[in-house]
Formats: C-alpha cells, structure tokens, sequence
C-alpha cells in the first residue's frame, strides 16, 4: 500500500538533497581558497562564515515551519525535497492545495492515492521550473529593458516594480479569503492573517524603539509561530 512516507521516497530525496549540498561544499571550498590567494585572512573568512552560518537559521526556521504544515498532507520526502532544493512554501502549498481542490481531496489527511500523490508532484515541479526557464532565456533582454526604462524615467520604472510586488500579494490575499461565504468558519486564514500582521508590527516596534537589530531575521520565523499557534484555538472555537 502507497503511504507518503515509504523509504524509497525518503533515500530519492536524500539523494537528490545530497547532490545539492555536494555543490555548496563545493563552492565554498573554491571560495575559501580564492580567497587566501588574494590575501584575506584565515580570521576574516572564519567569521563571514559564522555570521553568514548565524544569519540562515532564521529563513531554516521558516522553512522548517512550511515542512510542518505541507507534511500531514504529503508527508516529509516531497516537500523536504521541495523546500531544500528550489521552493518556497508561499508557491508549494497553494500548487499542492489546488490540485486537491480539482481532484476532491482532503489536506487533513495523508494522500493514499498515487496518481494524487504524482499529480501534485508535477504541479508542485513543472510550475516552479517556469521562473528557471524565464531567467535562463530571458534575463538579458528583459534586465535591458528595464534599465532603459529606469533610465527614460526612473518614476514609472519604480511604480511598475511595485505594482508587480503588490500584484503577487493580492494573489496570495484572494486565496485567505476564499471562503469568507462560508460564514464565521471561512474567515479562521483572514483572523490568523491579522494576527500575524499584527505580530510582524510589533516586532517592527522592537526594533525602531528598543534598536534590537537581531529581531530583523526573526520577526518572519516569530510572526509565523504566533500565528500557527493563534490558529489552533481560533479553529477549536470557531471552526468546531
């Protein structure tokens, strides 16, 4: 019987991860050694790599908090592979949750059906691979263009940018209130939303006041615990 945790899932991902951290070791060797050739000291790359080693645990927690919350529904293997290699939790769950919206599944359980499960796989895959493909064809001539146009008028370039930022938030805005007519229930991801935001305004807070420079690479990890914790009593109240 399929189950989303087999040990051949596990030893793919192993595999697949392993070669990407082979990579890493290796640049950072390549690096290190460029490195004494022109002279900087041993002193000076050990601490960039401390500070730089310090400074990845906030976007590891992060990212550990979306393998949580993906894992009940298609267990470790996949979105471990997904979210260590090339993903990102604000893309994979919402591709993994539409095709579960299209084929009638619950994202309260575990996938026990196969085709479900690789269905969600290639949407999950083929969909990211889309922004690969754009910056390895495209990124010369549209970089280009875009210098251009900040040069003709820096003004217009600028609104354009943020235009696109605010276009990618709406996108993520309209699926928290999906089911909003659904009645009190439906508003549980617009309350934890708020919660969240709320969070992330204090800790700005902290920092502007208190100076704690520190909280700037955790207050995303902390406002996303606040709000996973929020929404388990919020959805025993209001949900049940």
């Amino acid at each position: 019987m399929f189950t989303v945790n087999d040990s051949p899932l596990f030893l793919l991902a192993a595999l697949v991860i392993a070669y990407v951290l082979g990579q890493s070791v290796f640049f950072l060797v390549k690096a290190w050694r460029r490195a004494i050739e022109l002279g900087i000291s041993r002193h000076t790359l050990r601490g960039t790599v401390t500070g730089s080693a310090l400074f990845s645990i906030a976007p590891a927690i992060a990212i550990l908090l979306g393998l949580i919350s993906v894992s009940r529904f298609l267990g470790i293997p996949l979105p471990w592979l997904r979210l260590s290699v090339l993903g990102a939790l604000t893309y994979e769950l919402p591709a993994a949750a539409s095709v579960a919206k299209i084929l009638n599944m619950p994202m309260d359980q575990p996938v026990i059906d196969p085709s479900v499960y690789i269905s969600i796989a290639w949407v999950m895959t083929i969909g990211i691979l889309s922004g690969i493909l754009i910056i390895l064809l495209f990124q010369r001539r549209m970089q280009a263009r875009l210098q251009r146009m900040k040069q003709k008028d820096a003004r217009w370039s600028a609104i354009m940018m943020d235009s696109l930022f605010v276009g990618m938030i709406a996108t993520f805005l309209g699926m928290v209130f999906t089911d909003v007519h659904k009645g009190l229930p439906g508003f549980i991801p617009v309350f934890v939303m708020l919660f969240s935001a709320v969070v992330m305004m204090l800790c700005g807070l902290l920092i502007k006041k208190l100076h704690w420079k520190w909280l700037e690479n955790y207050a995303m990890p902390i406002s996303m615990l606040s709000a996973m914790a929020f929404a388990i009593p919020l959805n025993n109240w209001i949900g049940g």
